[in-house]
């Protein structure tokens, strides 16, 4: 698996979508939760090429299948989007778009389409996300995502269908009756419905659409309405709010399988496995080596499995190779100089609050043998960069020309063109002693 991708030949602007409809749906009981109240839906998505290919990537990667599947899911999407978007301050495909097959231009649009959900979702609030295929059965239409945090903390989890859309007939209109209609039909059913990841109090189903051969872009909303509280007071929730802080191991398990396996650390995404389905250990029970840096005024940790053991395959196990701080330097100074930890490429990382949280974490979880693990972890959550609400993409990006990336709510951050490691040091994950030193 590898946590690089090339992203040399996308846009370089950030691009504009404004929402052409947005529609709310009737849902009985209402509100399912009593006391919890949707966002406001955003009046416009503003997104970089780079928040783009990361949201694609981890939503093709949020599901629960083999490493070596998503891994290759992961780098067909990456591709498809460098070379099938243009590259212009509003969205436009590429005239590659149009020798593609039927099916390979539906499955460009689908994955596109999840893209812009998962930046909305991370938009509107969201920071948690599961594949919501555990709502029924594969013979059954249900929707694509389960959303925790922001809004929904506490309650439970809301649900999004993705949909993405590049016909000769996409218009504003055809959009707008296909968020409607994947509500309808795959949505609604499902509120108020359990899942492994909590209670579904919510829904949402986002379009997103262009026509091939013209600029611009349709981004239509559906939702749950929730009505007007009445004057008396509502009645208690059916499940108690859960006590203490945090996000429900569940979800959190499943979103971060999804974020390490992006950047490359199989090795962890095994114990989540492990953690999920007891058995025996997995078989590379090592620790795992990051890279700490500083970009954009944030410490982020890189995981070195993806790259270090084809560069140096007899020795990086070895204890005398990370300790010696003369080989530290210099290796990864040679691979800053041959371009594969910076230049024309992409590296995801995780910020360093969220990562070592995460993986205390997974200590204690590994260490009491899966057994009584915590029902809700205490994880760092962050302002998006590189995308937002309305004409701002997030946060400031430091001095502005020297960054760009982006972040996600979860602490996930995809690192662009140009990286420069001014400096690093090396950490050691081992699974049932933590981080060393």
């Amino acid at each position: 698996m590898s946590a690089l991708i090339s992203i040399g030949e996308l846009w370089e602007v950030d691009v504009t979508v404004g929402l052409t409809t947005h529609t709310k749906h009737r849902h009985v009981p209402s509100p399912v939760s009593p006391l919890f109240e949707a966002p406001g839906a955003a009046p416009a998505l503003t997104f970089g090429p780079v928040a783009l290919a990361a949201a694609v990537a981890r939503t093709a990667t949020t599901r629960q299948a083999r490493p070596r599947l998503l891994a290759g899911l992961q780098k067909s999407a990456l591709a498809q989007v460098e070379c099938l978007v243009s590259n212009g301050s509003a969205f436009e495909l590429t005239q590659d778009f149009a020798d593609l097959a039927d099916t390979e231009r539906t499955l460009f649009a689908a994955r596109c389409g999840a893209g812009i959900t998962d930046l909305y979702m991370n938009a509107l609030g969201y920071v948690w996300r599961a594949n919501a295929a555990c709502l029924s059965s594969a013979l059954n239409p249900h929707a694509d995502f389960l959303y925790d945090g922001g809004n929904v903390d506490g309650h439970g989890v809301v649900l999004a269908e993705a949909h993405g859309s590049f016909a000769a007939t996409a218009t504003a209109k055809t959009v707008a009756a296909q968020a409607r209609h994947k509500y309808t039909r795959q949505v609604k059913p499902y509120v108020d419905t359990r899942s492994p990841f909590g209670h579904v109090v919510h829904g949402y189903s986002v379009a997103f659409g262009s026509k091939p051969g013209t600029t611009g872009a349709f981004l239509s909303l559906a939702e749950t309405r929730i009505s007007k509280p009445k004057k008396k007071a509502p009645p208690p929730p059916a499940d108690p709010i859960p006590a203490g802080r945090g996000v429900s191991t569940t979800i959190a398990l499943a979103t971060h399988r999804s974020n390490f396996l992006l950047m490359g650390a199989s090795q962890i995404v095994d114990w989540v496995d492990w953690l999920t389905v007891p058995g025996e250990f997995p078989a590379d029970s090592g620790p795992v080596t990051f890279v700490r840096l500083s970009y954009a005024g944030r410490w982020y940790l890189g995981s070195a499995f993806p790259i270090w053991p084809a560069l140096f395959p007899r020795w990086w196990r070895e204890e005398w190779f990370w300790d010696d701080p003369v080989w530290r330097h210099h290796v990864v100074g040679d691979l800053i100089s041959r371009g594969l930890l910076g230049g024309s490429v992409g590296w995801f990382v995780m910020e360093e609050t969220a990562c070592t949280a995460f993986l205390n974490g997974l200590t204690g979880m590994i260490r009491s043998g899966g057994d009584g693990r915590p029902r809700r972890l205490e994880l760092p959550t962050f302002e998006p960069v590189g995308f937002g609400i309305g004409e701002s993409s997030g946060a400031p990006r430091a001095d502005g020309s020297e960054y760009n990336y982006a972040l996600f709510r979860d602490g996930l951050a995809l690192l662009s063109d140009p990286l420069r490691l001014r400096k690093f040091e090396l950490r050691r994950w081992s699974p049932k002693e933590g981080f060393q030193g």
